[in-house]
């Protein structure tokens, strides 16, 4: 199997083309093909109007604009003799044995022998697919089932045949995992393979209980959301956003492929009130509604949810469950065990779904460990099922099930009273279906600060940052506050780190395993600092964070910054002062302090305006510049992938950008030594401003959107205070102004917006809704 160079995508419907998109996302060329519509005048108009529903995904399904030009697009007809220059043809058609099978024969006419083939079937068999097929077509085919949306789903599923080429599993794995950024998961060749299989079971199963105990949907999806680790929808909401009539399609082959002794068929019910829905259009958001629904008559936007009983809907209402006020939503087996509905729905649903998890080892998946994977990247889940059975116990759940009446899986048994994890000699295992426990082994090139942690101390540590040594001279600053805020605690410590790094280390990374590198600064409590006129703790912890800032600028030794999720505010000041920066693809990035009331005030207004000012390829002079920054940070405009982060300048063109999370701080390590041998710290650069003139241009803009509604009064004050940093404050010009005057202009600027009340009513907005104040 050659280097996959090029793939082809055939079905160019929801999921081939958000297929097609991620793979040019990896900077990969793809072809996406379809059929030909009868009489259609452009016989390309199928696949040709899925990229420009693409281009106008939301969430975006390109990383950037470029990676949309990677797509080219054809039909089955005239285009299938292009499948020779392929290396992976992936096919995403209709879920139909007949249709696919069909055109697989066409495939292997056109294909280059040795190209992959694969199916994106989520219900049907592989020996199915290629019963009748050459031995040729068997050789190269597996299935390669993705999760939608293909560019934010992290889990593929992998079938391989017993005919499959090995080597076309490894390569099809390698390409997936480091260009795709997917945990590739083996799945044997069983209905549903693993994720749909028990996610399936649990999705009936809580939907069948909740019309069994008379449960309101909110209430079920309360218990069914965050006490498991679940998503905040539960499983209502999950299905209207999947959709309801998709529901019966998975069930239906679920239920024809299972064996009648499956456990699977004990959760199906006939629900009327759904059928009823389904017919009617209320199939979830892409519907008239679903479980829940916004009502939008008479001009109004009032939330709503079904009633389970009567099929009507009714104001939706925050649940009330006393058993999760009680302790049940830390204590799973205490939940699990109260008397109330609540306790008698997680009992009902969960200690049946984890039996089930338990049943498909070794039967869809050979260890603990892929279940566990497939579940939470494929559905989203916290935590595993078998990591969920450690939390109640394993002898507690077995009592569960004994006393209801269900059989205890052999897995389960042979675990009794131990943990299905634990960690041993440093290093975490699990357990085995031999009832050994075997080390979790890491692929090649992932290496995880959750691992370091386990063979290791900190060699500094305070309530918000630690500092780790991760091998080769090279060490890891990882925040560890709340949502990664930034604070007065990560701000010495970083100095202390720099110190540390000097005089015995090579390198500095700076990186967590957090949802979200920083969301910025920790605006509590500089809310709280302000709220009792503490101001002076507040400019001193602005001039403690540009000094952290500079000393990381320009240490002689590299910084390197491996940012994932939101890097925000200070988050994002951290990367335009690090030497360099390893992104994973996911990365949002942006100086959003506008939007709170102030200003980009630990070096991020400076950062950008020299990285504007010294790019070879913009307009010279004094003004562009200013005009461009002051275009992005009034605006708190933020970079929906890395790859978007490349063209604001939140990231340089040589920054690096890794598409799989595992991978990110092993890349980040090996960029920080490649940079070791003869380093020399940047050295600072006076930059040309306009001064007042160039102010003068801003504020008119400005008031221009004030005239057409766009822009707040406080948005004029905060937009005036962020033009003076720019241009370079009062005095006219007529000599480059200093990196050290423009800091001093940054603090100004910021002390003088956080004094006044409409800043601090936009913080104290934000921090109570999640949403910025327009005042």
């Amino acid at each position: 199997m050659t280097e996959i160079k090029k793939v082809a995508v055939i079905g160019a419907g929801v999921m081939g083309a958000g297929i097609a998109a991620h793979v040019a996302n990896a900077g990969i060329a793809v072809l996406l093909l379809d059929i030909v519509p009868a009489g259609a005048s452009n016989r390309n108009i199928i696949a040709e109007t899925a990229v420009e529903k693409l281009l106008k995904a939301d969430p975006a399904a390109f990383m950037s604009k470029r990676a949309a030009k990677l797509v080219s697009t054809g039909n089955i007809e005239d285009n299938l003799a292009d499948l020779s220059s392929c290396d992976w043809i992936v096919e995403a058609v209709i879920e139909r044995l007949d249709i696919k099978q069909a055109l697989y024969t066409r495939i292997e006419e056109a294909r280059r022998p040795g190209s992959v083939v694969s199916s994106n079937t989520s219900t049907i068999p592989l020996s199915d697919l290629t019963a009748g097929l050459p031995e040729s077509f068997k050789r190269d085919f597996l299935i390669t089932h993705f999760f939608n949306p293909p560019r934010y789903m992290r889990l593929l599923e992998i079938v391989a045949g017993a005919e499959t080429n090995p080597d076309t599993v490894a390569a099809v794995s390698h390409f997936a995992d480091v260009k795709l950024g997917k945990t590739v998961v083996a799945c044997k060749d069983t209905p549903g393979f693993i994720a749909n299989r028990l996610g399936t079971y649990w999705l009936q199963l809580a939907v069948g209980e909740a019309f069994a105990l008379n449960l309101k949907v909110e209430e079920a999806d309360t218990v069914m959301g965050r006490p498991f680790g679940f998503p905040k929808t539960g499983v209502f909401g999950l299905i209207d956003l999947v959709g309801l009539d998709l529901m019966p399609h998975v069930q239906g082959s679920l239920k024809r492929a299972l064996p009648a002794a499956d456990p699977f068929h004990a959760t199906l019910r006939d629900e009327p009130l759904i059928a009823r829905m389904i017919e009617t259009g209320f199939t979830g958001r892409k519907g008239k509604g679903g479980f829940y629904r916004l009502n939008r008559e008479n001009g109004q936007k009032l939330k709503e949810a079904i009633d389970l009983a009567t099929g009507d809907y009714r104001p939706q209402a925050k649940a009330v469950v006393p058993e999760l006020e009680e302790g049940g939503g830390k204590d799973l087996a205490a939940l699990m065990s109260a008397p109330g509905p609540a306790g008698r729905y997680a009992r009902a649903v969960m200690a049946r779904t984890l039996a089930y998890a338990a049943r498909l080892v070794p039967e869809a998946a050979d260890d603990i460990v892929a279940v566990d994977d497939a579940m939470r990247l494929g559905y989203n889940w916290k935590f595993g099922p078998f990591e969920l059975i450690d939390k109640i116990g394993a002898a507690r759940l077995i009592d569960m099930l004994k006393a209801d009446g269900v059989e205890v899986p052999a897995l389960l048994a042979l675990a009794a009273e131990r943990p299905f994890y634990r960690v041993e000699a440093g290093a975490r295992q699990y357990l085995g279906t031999d009832g050994t426990y075997r080390d979790i082994v890491r692929p090649a090139g992932v290496l995880l600060l959750a691992d370091i942690k386990l063979k290791s101390q900190p060699l500094l540590k305070n309530g918000s940052a630690a500092l780790w040594d991760i091998g080769e001279g090279v060490v890891c600053l990882e925040f560890t506050s709340k949502s990664n805020a930034l604070d007065e605690g990560i701000i010495s410590l970083l100095a202390k780190a720099l110190k540390l790094t000097k005089e015995k280390y090579k390198a500095l990374v700076i990186y967590n395993e957090g949802s979200n590198f920083s969301v910025g600064a920790n605006l509590g409590l500089a809310l709280f600092a302000c709220n009792i006129g503490a101001f002076g703790e507040v400019e001193k912890l602005v001039a403690s964070g540009q000094k952290a800032y500079q000393d990381m600028k320009y240490a002689p030794f590299p910084v390197v910054a491996a940012p994932s999720g939101l890097a925000l505010g200070g988050g994002c000041e951290i990367l335009l002062h690090a030497d360099a920066v390893q992104a994973h693809a996911e990365s949002y990035i942006g100086l959003v302090e506008c939007g709170v009331g102030v200003l980009p005030a630990w070096g991020g207004c400076t950062a950008m305006l020299e990285r504007w000012q010294t790019d070879p390829k913009f307009p010279k002079g004094p003004m562009p510049a200013p005009s461009k920054v002051f275009e992005t940070v009034s605006t708190a405009t933020v970079a929906k992938s890395a790859a978007e982060a490349k063209e604001l300048k939140f990231l340089r063109e040589g920054d690096g950008i890794t598409m799989n999370r595992d991978r990110l701080l092993a890349d980040a390590k090996a960029r920080a030594l490649a940079l070791v041998e003869g380093y020399a710290p940047p050295k600072p650069i006076d930059l040309t401003l306009p001064g007042p003139t160039g102010k003068v241009a801003m504020d008119m803009a400005v008031d221009g959107f004030a005239k057409r509604g766009l822009a707040t009064p406080h948005d004029r004050v905060v937009s005036g205070a962020l033009a003076l940093v720019l241009t370079g404050g009062d005095a006219d010009h007529t000599e480059p102004v200093s990196q050290a005057r423009l800091l001093e202009l940054e603090r100004e600027g910021f002390m003088t917006l956080i004094r006044t009340n409409a800043t601090l009513d936009r913080i104290e907005h934000i921090l109570e809704t999640g949403k910025p104040l327009r005042n």
